[in-house]
């Protein structure tokens, strides 16, 4: 219905312009928006007053143009003109209850669009060290980009899920040395136990699983262990492959994949950290000074010049990064997307210098970013702190076993990424109407229940028919069910652009919260058949939206609760 209001306002603008009371060279283009007061009808334009500058008049004379001009369509059923100059549409019954139709007949493609035409995107997320179990900071991190992978693809583009491995440095030195010292035998309250070494249990079945001489695979590798508590070498590498692997299990649990693993250690194997270093040198963006190397970021908006080689020799976090996307650019991704926690905030800008820096062709503001606030777990109104298979952090694990998948990935898909989030465990297993994925979840199985009560009386409806006549739909609250329904594509697009899963999760409690209101005070099986039909094509509807919405969150949508 907002398409056809837009063409209505277009051809009056056209009028206008070929009249001579806008000028013919100059574009308008109407910004049609829903209403938030029902009483100032379904949409609203505010063409007049940006236009009325262009017309030389006041924006209510010229928005008393533009109605008189408005070709004539039964999808309309009055215009008024508010205010300074903004025109309302009261949409027409009939029409209102067209988008049922194109709901039913699109079915799990309604809401898709082909906008995309294809374009390659890069997401990387999570992109976890493999040092331990996924925290539930990994887990926001995974909802929300796999989330917006889904919302990508529903807008047509060619979306490639990207999982980077820091398995290299400090932190899987760290990880070897803990799982040694529990080879040995070692405890951490023992005098001998690294400073910086990991605690958690999860270092015990590593140690077992590598002194048992078991094989583990992850993703590109085999790894067995060797058994021999003093080969450092050998315990690295089954470490970083056990707990890789581990990861993996946890992240299918969550119902998200990844189409690419990239390791950092790959980076210096491979050459492309000296081939960045040497680039970056050539380009005349380094200098020596205090026996260590640095790049001059400042050039490119930062706020001071960076180390990028340290005086032991050994390269910072953020020059692997540049190799890394490099990389990215090389592989012929135009549009990167990274979601990380908002800790490597700092690391945006450095990386984005280091990459114009290269000379390589990338555009300014290459990649984007997401950058996820933290999460705090609650239990009974108390922080939940630790976990005993981490040692010091709440897993995705923990999360799953005690809530579910769904609730999980809708409560840390469901706020926006740059706000803090508090994950309360006894909301999220609650089974009441505040509990929000519980909430929309029960609305389709609610609809699913009516159609086998149907069944039960011997009529059967396919969950795509579309029948009745839904012009007698004539209540308040089945047009405004309508109108939700027609906001959806709207919002996939708009969720997209944006970066912003959490909208699609605000948009189904709302839906959800209408259903129930209409659903609670109005029957469906009634004796009138013309309106029982009319009715459930309208649930049917609501239920196909719903189980879009979902989808697009990786949640579920049950039949039975």
């Amino acid at each position: 219905m907002k398409e056809t209001v837009s063409e209505l306002l277009q051809s009056a603008l056209a009028a206008l312009q070929s009249e001579g009371t806008l000028p013919a060279d100059q574009t308008f283009t109407p910004q049609v928006g829903n209403t938030k007061d029902k009483a100032h009808g379904d949409y609203a334009c505010n063409i007049a007053l940006v236009a009325a500058k262009a017309a030389g008049c006041p924006p209510r004379q010229l928005a008393e143009a533009l109605v008189d001009r408005l070709p004539e369509s039964k999808a309309v059923a009055k215009v008024e003109i508010a205010g300074p100059g903004f025109i309302n549409f009261f949409m027409s019954t009939a029409s209102a209850f067209e988008i049922v139709e194109t709901v039913l007949n699109e079915a799990d493609r309604f809401g898709r669009n082909d906008s995309g035409k294809g374009e390659k995107v890069q997401v990387e997320f999570v992109s976890a060290n493999p040092t331990g179990p996924l925290h539930v900071g990994h887990g926001r991190g995974a909802a929300i980009g796999d989330s917006l992978c889904r919302l990508l693809e529903a807008n047509g583009y060619n979306v490639t899920r990207e999982f980077y491995y820091n398995d290299a440095g400090a932190q899987i030195n760290n990880l070897a040395l803990s799982v040694q010292s529990r080879a040995k035998g070692l405890t951490p309250d023992d005098d001998s136990w690294p400073a910086d070494g990991y605690r958690g249990d999860y270092i015990i079945d590593v140690a077992r699983s590598y002194l048992a001489g078991e094989t583990v695979t992850a993703d590109d590798r085999e790894v067995t262990g060797k058994g021999d508590p003093e080969d450092m070498d050998a315990i690295r590498e089954f470490a970083v492959a056990y707990l890789r692997r581990e990861q993996d299990l946890d992240l299918k649990a969550f119902g998200v994949h990844f189409d690419v693993y990239f390791l950092e250690s790959s980076l210096y194997q491979d050459g492309k950290v000296e081939a960045t270093v040497k680039r970056l040198q050539e380009n005349g963006y380094t200098y020596e000074q205090d026996g260590a190397m640095w790049l001059r970021t400042t050039e490119f908006g930062d706020d001071k010049d960076r180390v990028m080689r340290k005086k032991d020799g050994g390269y910072t976090y953020f020059l692997p990064d540049v190799a890394y996307h490099l990389d990215k650019w090389q592989r012929g991704f135009t549009t990167v997307i990274n979601e990380q926690g908002a800790d490597h905030h700092s690391t945006v800008t450095r990386v984005r210098a280091g990459l114009q820096a290269l000379k390589a062709g990338i555009p300014q503001g290459w990649p984007d970013y997401v950058l996820h606030q933290m999460v705090m777990v609650t239990r009974s109104g108390q922080e939940v702190k630790i976990s005993k298979r981490a040692g010091s952090y709440v897993t995705v694990r923990d999360l799953i076993d005690e809530v579910g998948r769904d609730a999980t990935r809708f409560f840390l898909a469901a706020r926006r990424v740059d706000s803090q989030l508090t994950f309360d465990i006894d909301l999220a297993r609650s089974q009441t109407n505040e509990n929000p994925v519980y909430y929309i979840q029960y609305a389709h199985a609610r609809i699913c229940s009516v159609l086998r009560k149907l069944a039960d009386e011997g009529v059967n409806r396919d969950r795509h028919e579309c029948i009745g006549d839904l012009s007698i739909l004539a209540l308040d609250e089945e047009k405004d069910l309508a109108n939700q329904l027609a906001k959806y594509p709207e919002l996939i697009t708009n969720a997209a652009a944006q970066r912003e899963p959490h909208h699609v999760a605000h948009y189904l409690r709302e839906l959800a919260g209408q259903f129930h209101t209409y659903y609670n005070a109005h029957k469906v099986l009634v004796e009138d058949t013309a309106l029982r039909d009319a009715r459930l094509s309208l649930y049917l509807a609501v239920r196909q939206v719903l189980e879009n919405g979902l989808d697009l969150l990786g949640v579920s949508a049950p039949e039975v609760m």
